[in-house]
């Protein structure tokens, strides 16, 4: 008890010397807020990336493609293929027939409205079941597109972010000119990234006959995929990918995902070395300056133990509040900010939203804590091992 209230008395003590050491305490403050602020933006675009594609994907829709494919853009299908597909045990059905839709998937070029430098923009060709299969993809401004006509819709996040897709403009792609003719969300996900037309419309603009690249498919439930999977592989016309939604689009978030978090990582490493010897020179001069103050403590009957913890606790106290100021930046700037990134699996934009949640929060606070821990471990071993006599002498 002796030994935790004199850790207590120093924690108090040291605490309330702060104002004292307003210079070297707000550097300490704003170096360690800077580097917790950059840490969180940069997880939050990973974050932010990572959420719109895994929340795409619904574990009772299943993608299919050519086997050997592991994106859309690589994949192909026939006509007939995309028949068998829909026709398969496990595909659940309503009263216009199976919940199961061939789509055709190609790239076009767009400027960005920010930048107005060109990027690759999804454009889909999907049939009516799309929606259905779906579930979530509301016209909010606007028209359905016709089938038949050269007519798209776009999604909310690719109408904030490129240029020439506002409801009456005019799209030019391939060999048509598109009508602009609605708006849609589909709750916050990817497809809210991307173009859509009708696929028969689509296939002619681009010369490709009447083949397709997947097959989109509402199973009975979430386990029937295995009898879904099962039924393409064992059918001798087809050399079938069956993935789970779900898994398709959470794989297709791993490559960015890892190179921003690296990038983040990174980059949060390099200014905390800097954040490390600020949070250094503020302890070794608050040693320095209480020297004499110490020396007396000891004198009187503290040990070297509560000294070194009670040092710590400074440094950590201050870090703390840096992290907290760091992270409160981080949220008001990077939360919500739109944008959009090109996904290196299917070469193309994904528009999406920094997401700064209390894990990225936490996890800053953490950070500041042990760089708060690493800056202030050997003043404090300094401060426990300073000589009595030698420290009275001095001061």
């Amino acid at each position: 008890m002796n030994w935790l209230s004199q850790i207590g008395a120093l924690v108090k003590f040291n605490l309330l010397s702060l104002p004292g050491r307003k210079g070297s305490v707000l550097a300490s403050v704003v170096g360690i807020a800077g580097v917790v602020a950059v840490l969180i933006g940069m997880l939050s675009i990973a974050t932010g990336f990572r959420t719109v594609l895994a929340g795409s994907g619904e574990d009772d829709v299943a993608l299919v493609l050519r086997s050997g494919a592991d994106s859309e853009m690589v994949s192909g299908l026939s006509k007939e293929e995309t028949r068998i597909i829909a026709d398969a045990p496990g595909v659940l059905r309503d009263a216009a027939g199976p919940l199961a839709a061939a789509e055709l998937f190609v790239v076009i070029s767009l400027p960005k409205i920010t930048t107005g430098t060109d990027a690759n923009v999804p454009l889909r060709g999907v049939e009516p079941a799309s929606f259905t299969v779906r579930g979530n993809v509301e016209i909010i401004e606007g028209r359905n597109f016709e089938p038949g006509r050269n007519e798209v819709i776009v999604g909310d996040g690719a109408a904030r972010e490129f240029a020439g897709l506002k409801v009456g403009e005019t799209l030019d792609a391939g060999a048509n000119q598109w009508a602009v003719v609605g708006r849609f969300t589909a709750d916050g996900g990817l497809a809210e990234s991307e173009v859509w037309t009708d696929a028969t419309v689509l296939q002619d603009a681009y010369r490709r006959g009447a083949s397709y690249q997947s097959v989109i498919a509402r199973l009975q439930s979430p386990g029937a995929l295995e009898q879904f999977d099962a039924a393409l592989s064992n059918d001798p016309r087809l050399k079938p990918r069956v993935l789970r939604q779900s898994e398709y689009y959470a794989s297709q978030s791993v490559l960015m995902t890892a190179l921003i978090t690296t990038l983040g990582t990174l980059i949060a490493g390099l200014m905390a070395v800097g954040a490390v010897f600020g949070a250094l020179n503020t302890m070794y001069s608050a040693v320095a300056s209480r020297a004499r103050e110490m020396a007396t403590l000891r004198a009187l009957g503290f040990g070297r133990s509560p000294i070194l913890i009670s040092v710590l606790c400074e440094s950590l106290c201050i870090a703390l509040v840096g992290g907290l100021v760091g992270g409160a930046l981080a949220y008001v700037a990077f939360d919500g900010f739109r944008t959009s990134t090109i996904n290196f699996q299917s070469f193309s934009q994904v528009a999406f939203a920094f997401r700064v949640t209390p894990e990225l929060l936490l996890q800053g606070t953490l950070y500041a804590a042990l760089i708060g821990m690493v800056g202030g471990f050997f003043p404090a071993l300094r401060a426990a091992r300073l000589p009595v006599a030698l420290a009275l002498r001095e001061s």
